[in-house]
């Protein structure tokens, strides 16, 4: 099955058992400054459609749309920072999942944004035409124009959404960080970029066509045991080839898409542990932000 075939509402096997984690590190995260001030989990129901973890309106960060220039084309993104963010404050690219630049994405962006770090996600999907994601439930219409998105391409709109983030703060360091689809665009971003970014974080990302070797950044990465489109054998696989610094997790009562709070596949102590874990390695290999 092709990566772009992966319809996340129906990848995950009922079968499981209640073990926390499966982990995989070999090297350990660093510090929990970042984690502290990152919303580890909020207390609202969740993993149904929901209002959002960090509002638009918070007072400690500046959300907006932004436009990208890539080339003679203009594409949106969406961004967010801390109202106090300096030279150096840390950044990620947060690269979309199937659904777009949808209300979970925007969430996450801006989650990021409350705990002391810049991020954009920017639109991959601009030039197609593609539906709105908010709400849907039917991944076919994306699937398909998941399938339009050309390598070259992708990878040079993430490089301007850095370059949007090295603007705004020219001393950041920053990572990429992917959802889904997303997971497995930012590996091969990775890859083709070298070392633009300070570390690369795939959230059940597929793993079809990345090379462990080629990866010349520390991995941070996040999946679910009963994900049946990216088997756990795999995953263990792809921690062992691994030549940097990693932290990759295989969670046991997690499937595919357990990080998305706004539909039914979220998995709350996955998601927490997930979101801790990746602020903790932004920490330690992009540096935290200024207090």
């Amino acid at each position: 099955m092709s990566a772009f075939d992966v319809d996340p509402t129906q990848a995950t096997s009922p079968d499981f058992n209640r073990r926390a984690f499966v982990g995989f590190t070999a090297a350990a995260t660093a510090g929990v400054g970042m984690a502290a001030r990152g919303l580890a989990e909020p207390s609202s129901p969740m993993g149904r459609t929901h209002p959002p973890v960090v509002p638009e309106n918070d007072p400690a960060i500046l959300a907006e749309n932004v436009e990208l220039t890539v080339g003679s084309a203009k594409i949106s993104a969406y961004a967010a920072r801390p109202r106090q963010a300096g030279p150096a404050t840390p950044s990620v690219v947060v690269v979309m999942h199937v659904w777009g630049v949808d209300t979970s994405i925007r969430d996450v962006v801006r989650r990021f944004a409350k705990a002391g770090i810049a991020a954009i996600a920017p639109d991959l999907y601009a030039r197609f035409g593609s539906p709105n994601g908010d709400g849907s439930t039917d991944s076919a219409p994306f699937r398909a124009v998941a399938k339009q998105l050309d390598r070259a391409q992708y990878v040079a709109d993430i490089r301007a959404a850095a370059a949007w983030l090295a603007a705004a703060s020219p001393s950041t360091k920053t990572g990429i960080l992917g959802f889904c689809m997303g997971g497995r665009l930012a590996l091969l971003t990775a890859i083709d970029t070298g070392r633009q970014f300070a570390a690369v974080f795939p959230f059940y990302g597929s793993l079809e066509g990345v090379t462990p070797d080629a990866l010349e950044i520390p991995v941070c990465g996040s999946y679910g045991a009963r994900d049946t489109s990216i088997p756990a054998a795999g995953v263990r696989a792809f921690a062992a080839a691994l030549q940097v610094p990693n932290d990759i997790r295989i969670y046991d009562d997690a499937g595919h898409a357990f990080f998305d709070d706004q539909r039914a596949s979220y998995v709350a102590d996955a998601s927490a542990d997930a979101w801790t874990r990746t602020l903790a390695f932004l920490e330690k290999y992009a540096g935290a932000p200024a207090p």
